[in-house]
């Protein structure tokens, strides 16, 4: 990498960096060029290089966060020995992810987020198919096994992550879930959709 490439990925990560504290301010309605300019040091000019616009720069930083959120996951998953104790391992990863990044989590569970998703929902899951690819690969090897119930990946995966998902949005938005007794509740509950014998 030459030291003008390397230049440009700082400066790319200023400008990263300061808009996600500029969202955690403002939120959304306060992400403008101006604010993100003045909290990065960083000029219009570059900004505009960089990532072309302001929803270029917000999409850029919901990859990045979302990337990051997927390889905690991904990494939880690869650590656990059973299905049961997979599906334990990615709540826990995910809602302290949520905690431990309180603005990414307000990010990726934003309209913004769900507009894009939707908007892009197939250029979205090829930028993340190297994440993506593991967690499928996780599913499809349990209901091989017998352990996870015959249903389509993309259901089973509905029925684990849509729980913690709705939870961290409560905890972001409204606060009244206590995400230690959601890490302690929603394992069990979640297994009882998912397994092929929920007894």
């Amino acid at each position: 990498m030459t030291p003008k490439q390397h230049r440009g990925e700082v400066t790319a990560e200023h400008l990263l960096d300061a808009a996600l504290r500029v969202y955690g301010e403002s939120g959304e309605q306060g992400l403008t060029v101006s604010a993100v300019t003045a909290a990065s040091g960083v000029s219009p000019g570059s900004l505009y290089h960089h990532f072309g616009s302001m929803d270029g720069l917000l999409t850029a930083l919901l990859m990045r966060w979302l990337e990051r959120l997927l390889v905690e996951m991904v990494t939880a998953l690869e650590q656990a020995d059973s299905a049961r104790a997979g599906v334990r391992s990615l709540v826990r990863a995910y809602l302290t992810f949520i905690r431990d990044h309180r603005e990414a989590g307000l990010l990726l569970h934003s309209s913004r987020a769900d507009e894009l998703g939707m908007r892009q929902a197939k250029q979205l899951r090829d930028a993340q198919e190297a994440r993506l690819t593991p967690l499928s690969a996780w599913v499809s090897r349990y209901v091989a096994s017998g352990e996870l119930a015959p249903l389509p990946v993309s259901v089973l995966e509905s029925l684990i992550l849509g729980p913690v998902i709705g939870a961290s949005r409560r905890w972001l938005t409204l606060g009244d879930i206590d995400l230690d007794e959601a890490a302690d509740v929603l394992p069990d509950r979640i297994w009882r959709s998912v397994s092929a014998n929920p007894g």
